[in-house]
């Protein structure tokens, strides 16, 4: 359980950290202001974003689309708010070896497995029931939707996108902002930005 946390967007994700067991949160920060006094899994929407600077609980950006949540963190930071006052969570039913390292503002939802010496960045969000194996790393912001599967060695670059059920080579690595189409089979490395899809996967355009 986090005692004293703000989540940051009443979008889906919130709904499944909320769905998850995380404790002791106080409200939810959303620009939508439309949104303010409503429910989300049953935690009032008590500001916009920008409140979180003026207030002291820890703050978890619950934004899925890559992108979007690394303007948030780059705009809560840029005013002043410090590292520190990111929270990490990972659902009581997700499993990280004692070797394995999860940084600030990551999260971690339902049956996800880190396994060994894995290192997870700050702000990454990682979906239901994905499996991160021995030495991996995955940089800031990346994602990994539900059921990915990293072999030993990937790594993952700052804000990439890795679709549902896409699976991933050992040793391969994902470039920073690339997208890994879901069901993909990932046998050599993806140029960063570039998108990738199909079994094996290859750069879209180029799909047979």
């Amino acid at each position: 359980m986090i005692a004293g946390v703000l989540l940051i967007g009443a979008g889906g994700l919130a709904r499944e950290v909320l769905a998850a067991g995380i404790g002791g949160v106080a409200g939810i920060l959303d620009d939508d202001r439309s949104l303010l006094g409503a429910e989300v899994g049953g935690v009032p929407v008590i500001g916009t974003v920008d409140a979180a600077v003026h207030r002291e609980e820890r703050l978890l950006v619950c934004i899925g689309p890559g992108a979007a949540r690394r303007r948030v963190v780059r705009r809560l930071s840029e005013a002043g708010v410090a590292q520190h006052r990111f929270a990490t969570f990972a659902a009581p039913s997700a499993r990280i070896g004692a070797t394995s390292v999860v940084g600030a503002g990551s999260i971690l939802l339902d049956g996800v497995v880190v396994t060994a010496d894995a290192v997870i960045g700050r702000h990454v969000v990682v979906m239901p029931n994905c499996v991160i194996t021995h030495d991996d790393v995955l940089d800031d912001g990346a994602t990994l939707a539900a059921g990915v599967a990293l072999g030993g060695g990937v790594r993952v670059g700052e804000g990439a996108y890795i679709g549902m059920n896409a699976s991933i080579r050992q040793g391969v690595a994902i470039g920073a902002d690339a997208t890994v189409g879901m069901g993909a089979v990932v046998l050599a490395d993806v140029p960063a930005t570039e998108t990738w899809a199909g079994v094996p996967a290859r750069p879209l355009g180029v799909l047979a």
